[in-house]
């Protein structure tokens, strides 16, 4: 699919999102319809096929559209709906089984959670033809906020053979619902802020102290008179001093 044909795809799900649950766009040759799905979380024909390792069919293409949530931040315990686009360019009608998502940590391979996997009864795509799928998943209020990978997937039928599709595989921000500020975040900041004044004053205190011990550094003077006196003083009783004494008295 080239760019300009994604682009047209997404716009058409945007426009599509507030007032559709599966939207048909038209074919080029003729008037196509979508038949509406009774959507369930009842237990159904698809269970059999969520534990199989399945691959995508050709000719399908699939897309994800958070439409009122752009930032992809997810509260916890708050429901979310994302839709997920689909383009048949196959050969035959493909029939829609489920939808189903999971949440994995970063860099780990096991999923944390599980989201509700949503049963489809009687939704298809013809041939050349797109079509929108809402899904409404939830996070567990009691998963930790952070950064988490959303995996997709996209369960339906082709001739009675089953197939998936990841329409999403990225990262998602789950944040605690409830005020933005916590206590326990006001808490740390203050913690923060106290231990910053702490140090400023210390780094003060500081320089302080090592500016006066250079203000009070001590004067020493040398006097030649002083210095004389105390050599005289060492050398009295000497060859020195009776030559010295000698000079003087000559003088």
């Amino acid at each position: 699919m080239t760019t300009s044909t994604r682009l047209l795809f997404l716009a058409f799900l945007l426009l599509a999102s507030p007032f559709l649950k599966v939207a048909l766009c038209q074919s080029d040759s003729e008037d196509t319809g979508v038949e509406v799905s009774d959507v369930s979380e009842e237990e159904s024909d698809a269970e059999e096929v969520f534990g199989l390792e399945l691959s995508s069919a050709l000719g399908i293409e699939t897309l994800c559209v958070f439409p009122q949530n752009s930032a992809k931040i997810i509260k916890a315990g708050i429901e979310t709906e994302l839709l997920v686009g689909m383009k048949n360019d196959g050969q035959s009608n493909v029939d829609i089984v489920a939808v189903k998502g999971s949440l994995y940590l970063p860099f780990d391979q096991n999923a944390v959670q599980n989201l509700t996997a949503l049963s489809f009864s009687n939704a298809s795509v013809p041939t050349s033809a797109q079509a929108t799928f809402p899904y409404v998943f939830a996070v567990s209020k009691f998963l930790q906020a952070g950064a988490f990978d959303l995996v997709g997937t996209i369960i339906y039928e082709i001739d009675g053979k089953p197939y998936q599709s990841t329409f999403y595989n990225g990262t998602i921000e789950v944040v605690e619902d409830g005020p933005l500020f916590r206590m326990e975040s006001v808490f740390l900041s203050g913690l923060l802020i106290f231990v910053i004044i702490l140090l400023a004053i210390y780094i003060q205190n500081g320089l302080k102290h090592m500016t006066k011990k250079t203000k009070r550094a001590p004067k020493v003077e040398v006097g030649t008179t002083t210095k004389n006196a105390s050599h005289d003083e060492w050398l009295e009783g000497t060859s020195y001093t009776q030559s010295s004494s000698k000079s003087k008295k000559k003088k």
